[in-house]
């Protein structure tokens, strides 16, 4: 619907418009043309309005994954890490993407699921939009150590240094940079940066 009609509760009285009203009070020839013209360039842009949009929803359908869970699987829950630990200069390969896993309690809507969170997390709402869970496929031979990671209630996290393992300066022409490697709190020894 047009913004026009949304307003007014009628269509448009433009001269483009008057055909598709049945509506044609023009005498000059010229016009006529003009809006004919008009009519066709109008109807040009839907279609490719059109084109694109199937070719983008093509493209999204191709990439989407329909996720459902049923009442009583485990899933992994996402986790955001801390901005300002990305800016220090760390990068994000040693921080954890998900925790978990957890039991899915209820499922509420067609994408929310309520989770079993452990009493460390009591403080987040337990329930989940779907984007935000990842399936846990279980595995005998994987054995879950259940981490200490102090998450907040929005789902973030700060990193903690241990110790400095090892400590040099990199030359440059005119000055030096000096290098760190840290252990940090929730990685082990082969994780140091």
């Amino acid at each position: 619907m047009a913004p026009y009609e949304t307003l007014y509760g009628r269509k448009c009285r433009s001269p483009i418009c008057w055909d598709e009203i049945d509506e044609r009070k023009i005498l000059d020839p010229t016009t006529v043309s003009w809006i004919e013209k008009a009519s066709e360039k109008v109807k040009l842009v839907r279609q490719r309005i059109q084109t694109a949009q199937s070719s983008q929803k093509n493209y999204t359908d191709n990439r989407r994954k329909n996720l459902e869970f049923a009442v009583g699987d485990l899933v992994f829950l996402k986790i955001t890490p801390l901005k300002a630990s990305l800016m220090s200069g760390r990068g994000k390969k040693l921080q954890p993407r998900f925790v978990g896993p957890y039991k899915i309690i209820q499922r509420m809507e067609q994408v929310a699921y309520k989770l079993k969170l452990p009493p460390n997390l009591s403080r987040i709402h337990n329930m989940f939009h779907v984007s935000m869970l990842k399936k846990y496929h279980p595995d005998p031979s994987h054995v879950l150590q259940p981490e200490s990671i102090e998450i907040d209630e929005t789902l973030i996290y700060k990193e903690k240094p241990v110790k400095f393992l090892d400590r040099k300066a990199k030359e440059l022409r005119n000055k030096q940079i000096p290098l760190v490697k840290v252990l940090w709190k929730n990685h082990g020894l082969e994780e140091a940066t």
